[in-house]
């Protein structure tokens, strides 16, 4: 296997994960999973995701969506 291929599946690890947390998300404030994803990316909690990766994968969904919550809200988001 190559550094590239371990990259790829790295990443896909990463994009499933981020689905399930939007998805969990999602159901947790009642909308549409796209709607979450577009109010989650313009209140800096995909970004959070991204950058937290490494911690949040560890947690709970629940724990994470309380996470994406507060960031969003610290980000003036009304969803709690």
């Amino acid at each position: 296997m190559t550094s590239g291929a371990a990259l790829g599946a790295a990443d896909e690890r990463r994009a499933r994960y981020a689905v399930a947390a939007i998805s969990e998300f999602a159901r947790h404030a009642g909308i549409p999973p796209k709607q979450a994803h577009r109010y989650l990316a313009d209140h800096g909690a995909i970004q959070f995701l991204d950058e937290h990766y490494e911690a949040e994968h560890l947690l709970s969904f629940e724990d994470v969506v309380a996470d994406l919550a507060a960031v969003a809200a610290q980000s003036g988001g009304g969803i709690r």
